[in-house]
């Protein structure tokens, strides 16, 4: 799955469609760091102007300033910049969810479906450590078996809570 924000109908995408059709930068803005303000003004100024143009040179402005906000608002996310991507792409069930939460103003079903997923993840590598947990010390093979299901129960459950616990994306800074 591509990231949400790189597509043609992602959010940074949508907004700085609606900044150039409304003339109006500041709905591209707060999709990109404080730092970038600068070049994405400098950025939008070029392609209004490109833009009266009309036809392929709109088209080609409009092109350039959405892969502009959208390499500047993967660098703000420490991630790199691998291209606009095409509208309509797969994005999983989860971007959806997301979406109808923030537009029935209810978490509820995103955190049933996350909270089911974690679960069952769980649940199989749980299982999968009870069933390696009693094998014969001089079968190395076995307890190597059980070491990894040990260590794939333990360090998903580790990194699942750092990053619940750790991850600022999305928070104000």
């Amino acid at each position: 799955m591509p990231p949400h924000c790189d597509t043609m109908d992602g959010p940074v995408v949508v907004a700085a469609r609606m900044a150039l059709e409304r003339g109006n930068v500041n709905y591209i803005l707060p999709w990109v760091p404080k730092e970038s303000e600068r070049e994405v003004i400098a950025a939008f100024q070029k392609s209004l102007a490109a833009g009266k143009k009309g036809g392929e040179a709109k088209e080609v402005a409009d092109l350039w300033f959405f892969e502009t906000v959208v390499r500047l608002h993967r660098a703000g996310e420490k991630a790199p910049y691998t291209g606009l991507k095409p509208a309509g792409l797969d994005e999983g069930p989860v971007i959806p969810l997301v979406d109808e939460a923030i537009k029935v103003k209810s978490p509820s079903a995103l955190i049933e479906f996350l909270s089911e997923a974690v679960n069952q993840e769980i649940t199989n590598k749980f299982d999968l450590v009870m069933e390696k947990k009693e094998y014969d010390v001089n079968n190395v093979d076995a307890g190597r078996h059980f070491v990894h299901a040990f260590l794939g129960l333990t360090l998903y459950s580790h990194h699942l809570y750092k990053f619940i616990k750790e991850s600022n994306h999305g928070s104000e800074e």
